[in-house]
């Protein structure tokens, strides 16, 4: 099998997580950059290309890692190109964006994956493993909080350019969500301090409520906090016969919660063993391009994201819910095509 040719489009924070992850599958890289590409190149052992078009036109495929508001624009000249994509979350500024790209993937015969790391977090999957299996009886409710350091770079605090704390941050936890409990019918955030002329203040919280078609309700947190704090999440899902809980803090396990068995105390599953789910994540598409299957992952969800990120700062913006039109799973995986 020949070496699988990787170009990384970016160079910032994100890009180093992903270069590793290429380097263990053994591919060759290639990197380029308003920025940075020079360091990335001299510590992964990557290519340094000069410009986008030239990467494209070197490599297999193309991993996106670039500021949120560029995303849609070389995710369409990879696609263009025949190139499969990887690109970052979020997809898109916009649902519809979104389906775009999607539909000129599908278009072009080419592979999209929307990279939401967060299913490929072992704790987060073992909760959605639990749900599934009806560990917790029917699930009811739902609590998401990501919290930490608020980014250093301009673009992150301009909702215009692709930023925003519910956009850039709290969309992993959106995911996990709908994930977990299915599509949405109303959307309702608020967010303290306000957004101001488009700049995003920093500290800056936000609240969004999610009511799932199937009545279940979830409430997701978000925090960009003073710097040098350090980064926590949690989750924890409710059903009719327990629940299952994950708080990054504690001891990194999950903790199941459930109507015990006559005799026995306590259920702790062990820890799953930890790889980095960022390799997770890359080793599933590039085995999914491979063996034909799909990957975790699909633009159905990226566009799903997107969609609901969408409407909460609709809702702040009106003060109101927003209900998100009702489609089927069919009708999701067309707007993918």
């Amino acid at each position: 099998m020949s070496t699988l040719k990787v170009g990384l489009i970016g160079a910032g924070g994100i890009s180093r997580v992903h270069a590793d992850a290429w380097r263990a599958l053994g591919a060759q890289g290639y990197v380029t950059s308003l920025v940075g590409a020079e360091a990335i190149a001299e510590e992964y052992g990557f290519e340094l290309v000069s410009d986008v078009d030239t990467l494209i036109g070197l490599v297999d495929i193309v991993d996106i890692v670039t500021p949120s508001s560029t995303h849609a624009d070389f995710a369409q000249r990879a696609i263009a190109r025949g190139l499969d994509v990887i690109c970052e979350k979020p997809l898109a500024a916009t649902a519809e964006a979104a389906a775009t790209i999607a539909r000129a993937a599908e278009e072009a015969g080419v592979r999209l994956f929307p990279a939401h790391v967060v299913r490929y977090m072992g704790e987060y999957a073992q909760i959605k493993a639990g749900i599934d299996a009806g560990r917790i009886g029917t699930l009811a409710v739902q609590r998401f909080s990501r919290a930490g350091s608020a980014p250093q770079t301009p673009w992150f605090f301009s909702e215009s350019a692709g930023g925003g704390v519910i956009r850039d941050l709290m969309i992993h936890d959106i995911d996990q969500a709908v994930w977990f409990a299915g599509p949405v019918a109303t959307v309702y955030a608020v967010q303290n301090p306000p957004t101001v002329d488009d700049r995003v203040p920093a500290p800056v919280t936000s609240h969004v409520v999610l009511t799932h078609r199937n009545g279940v309700i979830s409430h997701i947190h978000g925090s960009w906090v003073a710097p040098g704090m350090p980064f926590r999440t949690s989750v924890e899902v409710a059903g009719s016969e327990g629940r299952l809980r994950y708080d990054s803090a504690e001891d990194n396990a999950l903790r199941t919660d459930a109507v015990l068995p006559e005799g026995d105390t306590d259920y702790l599953p062990p820890m799953s063993p930890q790889e980095s789910p960022y390799y997770a994540e890359i080793a599933d598409f590039v085995a999914a391009v491979r063996e034909g299957r799909d990957a975790r992952v699909s633009p159905a969800d990226g566009i799903e994201a997107v969609a609901v990120a969408e409407a909460a700062y609709a809702s702040i913006a009106g003060g109101a819910p927003i209900t998100l039109p009702e489609r089927s799973a069919a009708d999701t995986e067309e707007a993918a095509r």
